[in-house]
Formats: C-alpha cells, structure tokens, sequence
C-alpha cells in the first residue's frame, strides 16, 4: 500500500494550514494591539487595587472590632470606665486643633 498522497489532499492540506496560520496571526494582532494592552493593565491594576482594598477592609474591620470590644462588654453595655477618658482625649485634642487654627487666622 502507498501513503502517497494525491494533489488534492496535498492542496486541502496546504489550504488547513494556511487557515490555521491566519487564525494564529490574527491572535497574534489581537494580543499585540495597544488597547488589548492597555485594556490588560486597566484589568491587572484593578485587580490590584480590589485586592488593595479588600485588605484594606479586613484591617480596618479588625481594627474596630479590636476597638469595640475595648469600649463595649461582651452583653452589648457600654464600658464607660474605658469611654470616659477615650472622650475626654478627643475633647481635648479637638481643643488644641481648634485653637491652633484660631491663631494661625490671627
């Protein structure tokens, strides 16, 4: 038996290929265009940033639980023995901001 091929098959062939190498090149614009690039770093800095944030969020969630659980008992009743002195500091601070800003005006 021969496994020569006919001009046919061989011109089918050559046709598959260069179909299949079109498809390849046009991938290749694709990939290479500058908005396909541009389009790419929009996506991997936006996932960058989601993750940024998401972060973000977890430490500032912790960081008010850790706070709450300083300032209220586990029933849910305000510790005003830790309270009391919290806003007597941030009276204070505000205080001093207020009138660093009045004499900076002056």
């Amino acid at each position: 038996m021969s496994d020569a091929r006919t001009p046919a098959q061989i011109e089918a062939d050559i046709l598959r290929r260069r179909q299949e190498l079109a498809v390849t090149l046009d991938e290749i614009g694709v990939r290479l265009h500058p908005k396909t690039i541009v389009g790419d770093a929009k996506a991997k800095a936006a996932a960058a940033v989601d993750r940024t944030a998401g972060r973000a969020y977890v430490v500032a969630n912790r960081a008010v639980s850790d706070v709450r659980a300083q300032l209220v008992s586990e029933d849910g009743a305000p510790r005003m023995e830790r309270i009391v002195p919290v806003a007597l500091v941030a009276v204070g601070l505000v205080g001093l901001l207020a009138m660093g800003a009045r004499k900076r005006r002056s």
